[in-house]
């Protein structure tokens, strides 16, 4: 069963052409050099890929990957679907 960090991280990769070996739960997208565009860009594929919507001021370029994996994780058990 894949985590919703592992699909976070696969969307960084095959969407955004992220460096795999740059990714870790820790990581920020700051460190990736992703700015708060990015991250509108990246909430708008989440929504679409995976069906749950993050509002843009709830994540900031300052938060870790892990962090924006479990933000969708809430999403999803707060809608009722198995994260």
């Amino acid at each position: 069963m894949t985590t919703m960090y592992d699909r976070v991280a696969e969307l960084l990769v095959t969407r955004f052409d992220v460096d795999a070996e740059e990714i870790r739960p820790d990581v920020t997208f700051e460190d990736l050099e992703m700015d708060s565009l990015f991250l509108v860009e990246l909430l708008v594929v989440v929504q679409t890929e995976i069906g749950v919507s993050i509002n843009e001021d709830t994540a900031s370029p300052r938060d870790t990957i892990g962090h924006v994996a479990d933000l969708i994780d809430q999403q999803l058990v707060a809608a009722g679907e198995p994260a």
